[in-house]
């Protein structure tokens, strides 16, 4: 491909925020745009991939304060772990980069100072909840309190998780702040704004322009229709973040320099590679320039971001290609659940190659969500990558090694059949280049069933019982490695590793799309070693307990373990077949007593435990025997009506140091979560101490 061809692409995908790990959700997205990085990289084009950590807000200053360290220090920890975790997963950036650098300051104020001047910055005075204690304004989710609507306690400060209603943080019934317990007050406080109402026009156009999915237009249309709102884009100190210029103590919010992240990621590049920024960001050039996102975050990335692209003299994005969300065994990623795997968990057990074929497996160029359905997961795997394709090289690899010295034939012996697969190569490109990977794996699989069943119909085994250095066995397994080759070929965006270990099992170049093209004829191949083995249910099934155990416990889960910010639920995928189970000794020595509750009381800075003690009768001394438990009901019962109450507890859990206290046991309890949590309650006959049996 000539260089007046190729083409020069710049792709990004959403910034992971530094205040967690990365979890399956962000993989999905990196395996969606990675794949298509690699497809356009094995065509030949200038592509280069960018992205960051997304460092700044509220949140990682709570964190870092709560840790005991300078925010800097946090986000240069948790960068390692994300770019770590990418590189297990063969995502190949080209550059990984932070918010908090340089060269996103001097972009982010000079883009402010721009939009300033062009009097696209508006300021007012708004009033805030401000938490008295912490000195600092409270964002929505730092605050709780009762729904104004269903008076339902423990709800957030911007919609209520039972009702579904929403409203203003000043409307919730007896406020507080998360952060401290204190009763928020309010107070006024100047703030800047955005006016992004001044570029409807202009967005009804650009967002039907060819940028974004259908999906994506249709919701768009409603916010242009319904009419914009001007964009907050201050925050007030303290606040980790870029100053505002000329306004001491306001901070850019999080939302404003973020996306900036990925023009500062490119120019830090462009600084060791020698590129052009401005080719690249500025009208004019002929570049492309890809977004991929959630679809959570739809608005900043197609109302405010071009709009201030616009205004700033920048260009704006060829695309926005928007994904759903991810879903595992049909249920929401949730900690309460133990469907929250992050990428540490996954990687501790398991091939990162499968989820990379999973995915693309499911992809589309929609904007639906993916489920992870791990009983799937396990037969698809097993059969497409394991039992169709790697299977042609492991059936025919033998006889060629063992029988001509691993030379393959000098001439095709089934060149229509080659063809037909050489004939693929434009349609599956078409897939991978309009994101629709599932498309084009079913198309690939489909060749790999073709080759499958001409091996078996030729049979070379039963050939080379009779004359192992039979040229139609040397034909026949010729023949089928040479579609494995080309079926590698398509497959290597997904599956980078495994194409490597083939390249290096037929002793050829690294491939590249076009080697489709052609075929190996008189050409030597290495010895055959395993390119990929089996997904073993029991090592699915072992992540899945681990992420169990590190996030719920196997019962109603209102107990100690509890992870503190997630509503007591009973884990679906307890009661999935892909659980591992355990041997009835094992259960057998859980020791569950009857307990009488004999005082409860709110735990300060918590918003799930209740502080139980509980009175097991008489031991063995004849001593009176009671433990102090922490559990996660708080959102179900008031201390005092659980006073004097029976339940059941587990009474020979040993003690877990929680930062409230010693937790000595486990009380039991069932239910979906929030109001709707019930404890486990023995008949009124039963007496404390009583094992249950």
């Amino acid at each position: 491909m000539s260089n007046t061809q190729q083409r020069r692409i710049l792709v990004t995908m959403a910034l992971p925020y530094a205040n967690g790990p990365i979890h399956l959700g962000h993989i999905l997205e990196a395996v969606q745009t990675d794949i298509w990085v690699r497809f356009q990289k094995l065509k030949g084009e200038d592509c280069v991939y960018v992205c960051a950590d997304d460092t700044h807000g509220t949140a990682i200053m709570l964190r870092a304060e709560s840790e005991g360290i300078a925010p800097e220090d946090l986000i240069a920890r948790v960068s390692l772990e994300h770019q770590r975790d990418y590189a297990a997963f063969n995502i190949g950036f080209d550059h990984f980069h932070s918010t908090h650098s340089p060269e996103n300051k001097v972009l982010s104020q000079e883009i402010y100072t721009v939009l300033r001047a062009n009097g696209h910055i508006a300021s007012r005075t708004i009033t805030q909840l401000f938490d008295p204690e912490k000195n600092l304004f409270l964002a929505d989710r730092f605050i709780k309190g009762t729904c104004p609507k269903c008076k339902s306690p423990d709800q957030y400060g911007d919609n209520c998780e039972v009702c579904n209603a929403t409203y203003n943080p000043t409307e919730l019934i007896n406020s507080r702040s998360t952060l401290s317990g204190a009763t928020p007050v309010e107070k006024e406080s100047e703030h800047f704004f955005f006016t992004l109402p001044v570029f409807t026009e202009f967005l009804k156009q650009w967002t039907r322009s060819g940028t974004l999915q259908e999906q994506v237009i249709n919701k768009l249309n409603e916010w242009l229709e319904g009419g914009l709102q001007e964009w907050d884009i201050s925050r007030d100190a303290p606040y980790f973040g870029f100053e505002i210029p000329d306004e001491p103590g306001k901070y850019f919010y999080v939302w404003l320099d973020a996306p900036i992240g990925y023009m500062a990621s490119f120019q830090a590049l462009c600084e060791k590679s020698g590129r052009s920024f401005d080719e690249y960001w500025r009208p004019g050039h002929n570049t492309e320039l890809y977004h991929f996102i959630g679809k959570d975050i739809v608005n900043f990335h197609t109302l405010f971001w071009p709009a201030m692209l616009t205004s700033a003299g920048y260009r704006t994005p060829t695309g926005v290609n928007v994904h759903g969300f991810m879903t595992i065994n049909g249920q929401k990623m949730s900690k309460s659940r133990g469907t929250f795997i992050n990428a540490s968990d996954y990687l501790d057990h398991l091939d990162p190659e499968y989820l990379r074929y999973y995915l693309a497996a499911k992809l589309s160029s929609a904007v639906d969500d993916l489920d992870l359905n791990l009983s799937d997961f396990v037969a698809r795997v097993n059969s497409d990558v394991v039992g169709k394709v790697v299977n042609i090289a492991s059936r025919c690899a033998g006889f060629i090694n063992k029988g001509f010295d691993g030379m393959l034939s000098a001439t095709c012996s089934e060149p229509e059949l080659v063809q037909e697969f050489q004939a693929a190569k434009n349609e599956i490109a078409a897939h991978y280049e309009a994101r629709d990977y599932s498309k084009a794996l079913r198309q690939i699989m489909a060749l790999a069933d073709k080759a499958n069943q001409y091996i078996a119909d030729k049979a070379p085994w039963t050939l080379a019982k009779t004359d192992k250095q039979s040229p139609e066995v040397q034909d026949i397994c010729s023949t089928g490695l040479n579609m494995f080759r080309l079926l590698i070929s398509y497959l290597k965006p997904v599956l980078p590793t495994m194409a490597e270990k083939a390249e290096s099992f037929l002793a050829i170049e690294p491939l590249q799309w076009n080697s489709v093209d052609s075929i190996l004829l008189g050409h030597r191949i290495s010895t055959f070693v395993p390119l990929m083995t089996r997904v073993e249910p029991d090592k699915v099934a072992d992540m899945m307990s681990a992420v169990l155990a590190s996030q719920t416990t196997p019962v109603a889960a209102s107990n100690e373990m509890v992870e503190e910010g997630a509503p007591a639920i009973d884990s679906p995928l307890a009661h999935d077949p892909i659980v591992a189970e355990i041997e009835y000794p094992d259960f057998a020595k859980v020791d569950l007593r009857i307990a009488r509750i004999i005082n409860a009381t709110h735990v300060e800075g918590s918003d799930k435990l209740l502080q139980l003690t509980l009175d097991l009768g008489v031991g063995a001394d004849g001593k009176e025997v009671k433990r102090n438990v922490f559990s996660g009901i708080k959102s179900a019962y008031e201390p005092e009506a659980l006073v004097g109450r029976l339940t059941v507890m587990v009474a020979n859990l040993a003690p877990r140091k929680m930062k409230f206290g010693m937790s000595e046991g486990m009380v039991l309890a069932a239910g979906p979560g929030g109001k709707d949590i019930w404890l486990l309650e023995p008949d009124s006959g039963a007496q404390p101490g009583m094992r249950v049996v």
